[in-house]
């Protein structure tokens, strides 16, 4: 799969709004600052459509097709690899990456979960043979709102704990803005009268505010499509915009592929939310036996262990329709999945990282376009005790 990767840069505050309702009376609408996949996926896949000339009017009515960006009920070759914050200093641009799940950091440091064996007398409802552990002599606090380097992530691929200097907070890539917003009449476009509310807009750091000088956007990954070349898109709610900028040198980091298959075990962290039909257990997985066995895209073994924070829901518009789409339940980004007894060469494991967590046939298209369920794939870190 040949991926192409843009550098979104925000020129105005955004609204990436997540799923409570607003727009009553003294109602507060909260924003995210990483938007759910599909809304970059929208913004680019619209950009495309505009570009060739289709017209968008015949293709909301289900009436025009677009080689690369399908028909407004089926799907074409487009397909969102990767959505995550990125910080561009000096001309290069770095990725930024969530705090995986079996990631704690404290003020003192970071420690690593293991997945470990646990006496009966300290079994639950949690149904995997090992439980993620991190041992400590004393109980800490977890610090939230960080971010993973690129150092730091490739440190945490390899199965090392980052240093607390590979971590940025998030409060030095973005601030909110709280605007406040009024009620317009559907019908006649006029203000109503008691219907003030509050929006939260994310205002992203730019060079130009000092500090770090380093301008903060999005990294979007793209195959199956010939993705603008430059100018603009329409990014998240009320059109505000975002400069495209196409990177022709990026390249990911990869894991150590032939560890993962000399040592016949991997972690599996979602690097976008996870739509599965089973809630947090991910597709490709089936109960046999009092197991759970993983058999996807020619990667086999055992699912030994996960730690997912509390479900997301994901929702959305559909420009097409002019509708809400269906809400769904979601196994947040950084979620992790530890895999052991693994039967799979290098081959089949890259299949796995490139089509990510869908099963074949696909179940939903157009989630997988909009690039939900994509993973990363790392080795184990420590030993697995007690399997």
């Amino acid at each position: 799969m040949s991926v192409q990767y843009l550098f979104l840069e925000p020129v105005d505050v955004l609204f990436f709004r997540a799923n409570k309702g607003f727009g009553d009376p003294g109602s507060y609408g909260e924003s995210m600052a990483l938007p759910w996949p599909s809304v970059a996926a929208g913004a680019i896949r619209s950009r495309i459509l505009a570009d060739s000339g289709t017209n968008l009017a015949a293709f909301a009515r289900g009436e025009a097709v677009h080689p690369e960006i399908g028909r407004r009920d089926s799907p074409g070759s487009f397909l969102l690899a990767g959505l995550q914050l990125a910080r561009r200093r000096d001309g290069a641009v770095e990725p930024l990456y969530p705090v995986p799940a079996d990631l704690l950091v404290e003020k003192g440091g970071a420690s690593l979960a293991q997945p470990v064996a646990v006496p009966e007398s300290l079994r639950s409802s949690y149904p995997l043979p090992l439980h993620p552990v991190i041992a400590q002599p004393k109980r800490g606090k977890p610090q939230g709102g960080l971010w993973l380097t690129a150092e730091g992530w490739r440190e945490y691929v390899a199965g090392k704990t980052p240093d607390l200097n590979e971590l940025v907070s998030s409060q030095s890539l973005w601030k909110t803005d709280a605007r406040a917003g009024i009620g317009l009449n559907a019908h006649t476009r006029s203000v109503e009268e008691g219907r003030l509310f509050t929006a939260e807009a994310v205002a992203f750091r730019m060079a130009i505010h000092g500090g770090e000088r380093a301008d903060i956007g999005l990294l979007a990954a793209v195959s199956g499509c010939t993705p603008p070349g430059g100018g603009f898109v329409r990014l998240g709610a009320d059109g505000r915009a975002a400069a495209v900028h196409p990177l022709e040198t990026f390249e990911a980091p990869e894991p150590d592929w032939a560890r993962i298959v000399r040592e016949r075990k991997l972690r599996l962290i979602l690097a976008t939310p996870g739509l599965f039909r089973e809630g947090w257990l991910p597709e490709g997985c089936r109960e046999q036996n009092g197991e759970f066995l993983f058999d996807l895209h020619g990667v086999r073994g055992r699912l030994a262990a996960a730690s997912a924070a509390r479900a997301e829901t994901v929702s959305g518009w559909d420009l097409a329709r002019e509708q809400p789409k269906k809400a769904q339940r979601c196994a947040p980004a950084g979620s992790v999945y530890w895999l052991d007894r693994i039967e799979a060469d290098e081959a089949s494991l890259r299949a796995l990282a490139e089509r990510g967590l869908w099963p074949e046939p696909c179940t939903d298209e157009f989630r997988r376009a909009e690039g939900f369920n994509r993973i990363w794939i790392a080795p184990w870190a420590g030993e697995n005790k007690g399997a």
